[in-house]
């Protein structure tokens, strides 16, 4: 996790999703996410292993990962909808289809996604690859992108409140909105002067024992918020889970502030060239069945002209 992506806010996300996963980004990831000082130093240990990675045959990756025989994940302990200890997470859902293409065992390193993730887990070589990075964060080295996703806008049925699209929307100007402080959404909702009544919910937390975005749910089904904007995999998440399901409009048409749309692949090590073809080779060959995983966990996926990808269209090899 970057330290840009620390202090702004989005894993895995970037004002990056990495630091939203954590509270609400990728994104995080946030993205997971929203952010403070990594040292990045452990990342690039490896890097005086480079030449020789690139002169092995490309299906050669001993020299790259920890153990070849073992897909040893770095991933948050208590981070739903992203990963848990149980497995119970999408990216532990990833990780099991990725490690039986492999045919590997699958193993973990579990560490809370917080401040150093990324230097006690893949930049000390304790695992090889993180599920879910934000393209564009420069902490660790991104393979292609295998989902697109937003932060978005979470809403009560029957509120009035259902067909917002953007924060600018005039409806929202006397509403209480729950935001994850530090997050790049609340750059566009300061902008559009929704600050004075928002409820904030803090970034840096210790997943292990708080969650910022099942506080906000808890509030919005409570009526002590009107309406909530999280990162779209926590957002998606929480509403379908819900009891009446709750509506999400992904924010995918803000004018002003900062982007909050955001692409979505795994980190590895800047050496670990080989590792990451064969991981862009599995995301394209399996797309389909990563889409499957993320829409059955209510993730909002778009396409790259931000139009929702429903069942139909993610059924489809790329």
């Amino acid at each position: 996790m970057s330290r840009r992506a620390e202090r702004s806010g989005l894993l895995r996300t970037v004002a990056s999703p990495l630091a939203s996963r954590r509270t609400g980004l990728v994104g995080l990831r946030v993205v997971r996410l929203c952010f403070a000082g990594v040292g990045i130093a452990g990342l690039y240990a490896g890097s005086g292993s480079v030449a020789r990675a690139q002169s092995l045959p490309a299906d050669d990756l001993s020299v790259e990962l920890i153990d070849p025989h073992v897909l040893r994940v770095c991933a948050d302990p208590r981070n739903m909808p992203f990963s848990n200890e149980k497995g119970e997470g999408f990216e532990n859902k990833l990780a099991e289809l990725l490690a039986a293409k492999l045919q590997k065992r699958l193993d973990y390193v579990f560490f809370p996604q917080a401040t150093g993730f990324v230097r006690m887990t893949l930049g000390a070589h304790r695992c090889d690859v993180i599920m879910g990075f934000p393209q564009g964060d420069d902490i660790a080295q991104g393979t292609n992108p295998y989902y697109r996703t937003s932060y978005a806008l979470v809403t009560k049925g029957g509120s009035s409140l259902e067909d917002v699209a953007t924060l600018d929307d005039s409806r929202l100007k006397d509403k209480r909105i729950g935001i994850v402080a530090g997050t790049p959404p609340a750059t566009n909702m300061a902008v559009n002067g929704l600050m004075a009544k928002a409820r904030p919910y803090p970034l840096m937390i210790d997943t292990r024992i708080d969650s910022s975005a099942s506080a906000m749910m808890k509030d919005l089904a409570a009526g002590d918020i009107d309406a909530a904007v999280l990162w779209g995999p926590m957002a998606g998440f929480y509403a379908k889970s819900a009891d009446p399901p709750l509506h999400i409009a992904p924010l995918v048409k803000e004018t002003t502030g900062p982007r909050l749309v955001y692409r979505i692949g795994m980190g590895v090590r800047s050496g670990d060239q080989n590792w990451k073809r064969l991981l862009n080779r599995l995301i394209q060959e399996n797309q389909p069945a990563i889409n499957k995983v993320l829409l059955d966990f209510g993730v909002p996926l778009l396409d790259e002209s931000n139009r929702p990808i429903g069942k139909d269209a993610a059924a489809k090899s790329p």
